[in-house]
């Protein structure tokens, strides 16, 4: 069983906005696949989620409040692992419909610069070396909200990583 880092399940204001923005994915993928969602997964549904992700029955889904998804079912989740620390201060994480993963942000407001870069969930953990493409609406939305400098989502990106380097093989060692 994890233990719980933080029992905040209040969708910060943040994210209502981010939910509100269309994202343009493009016929050749050219664009942001990502679709946001205007609340948290249900704590069960995020158990339930990683129960099947992982085939580990005995986990719960406490460190993660999963709030989007890309079209194939990858889901970006905000992952509770700093203790003490609010929501807004904890990791971004993108985990894929086959096993891909990555950090996309070390926190909420360093997620709201990737995504003004043009990099969704996916493409940030994934795709990083690709091209930015900034977007001016969610670089508005950023400003509203940010709480860090403006900064490339490639180096948001490298820095997150760096901080947790060891996500994914802590997931492989989750995983039956």
């Amino acid at each position: 069983m994890m233990e719980t880092i933080c029992d905040d399940r209040c969708f910060p204001p943040a994210l209502a906005d981010v939910a509100r923005v269309e994202f343009f994915y493009g016929d050749e993928g050219e664009g942001v696949d990502f679709e946001p969602y205007d609340v948290f997964d249900s704590a069960e549904e995020t158990t339930d989620w990683l129960r099947h992700w992982t085939g580990n029955h005995a986990l719960d889904g406490g460190a993660y409040r999963v709030f989007g998804q890309d079209g194939t079912g990858g889901l970006a989740a905000i992952w509770c692992v700093r203790p003490g620390r609010p929501l807004d201060e904890q990791p971004v994480v993108f985990m894929g419909s086959e096993g891909e993963r990555g950090v996309v942000a070390g926190n909420l407001s360093d997620f709201l610069w990737v995504l003004a870069d043009g990099f969704g969930p996916m493409e940030a953990a994934l795709y990083a070396e690709r091209a930015a493409r900034p977007d001016s609406a969610l670089a508005e939305l950023a400003e509203r909200h940010a709480t860090t400098p403006r900064r490339a989502a490639r180096e948001i990106v490298a820095e997150a990583q760096a901080e947790f380097a060891t996500f994914s093989e802590d997931l492989d060692e989750l995983c039956r």
